[in-house]
């Protein structure tokens, strides 16, 4: 048999109660690395409880950006996930992993102390 791929996927959404700062443009400052701690921390525990809990790896906080028109009371965040694909395994099902963490963040509302702006969420779009 052949051994499962590594496969990844991006999450991207939009946090309306992290004001951006240049602090989040800098991947070497304490505030990016702590947000991104948290992040990371977030997505891996909502992925975990989710039909690919049992192939996912693990997500990476790759950045922060500025909303433009957000008044920088927002922050937009790229994610890389990382699970394993099996060569038997159906491809990444997108839709239905964007309603399980639509589902799990109160409908893209609430991740950990994080408000979510509901339309701002894409599962590898």
């Amino acid at each position: 048999t052949t051994a499962a791929a590594l496969e990844r996927f991006t999450v991207n959404f939009t946090i309306t109660n992290l004001p951006y700062t240049s602090d989040l443009e800098n991947p070497d400052s304490a505030k990016f690395r702590a947000t991104r701690r948290v992040m990371n921390t977030l997505l891996d525990r909502l992925l975990k409880q989710s039909s690919i809990g049992p192939v996912f790896h693990g997500c990476d906080t790759t950045g922060f950006r500025y909303v433009p028109g957000s008044h920088r009371d927002q922050t937009r965040v790229d994610a890389v996930c990382t699970y394993s694909q099996e060569p038997s395994a159906a491809p990444l099902d997108r839709v239905g992993l964007y309603h399980q963490v639509s589902n799990k963040t109160r409908g893209i509302t609430q991740l950990g102390p994080y408000s979510l702006h509901k339309d701002s969420l894409y599962v590898n779009g």
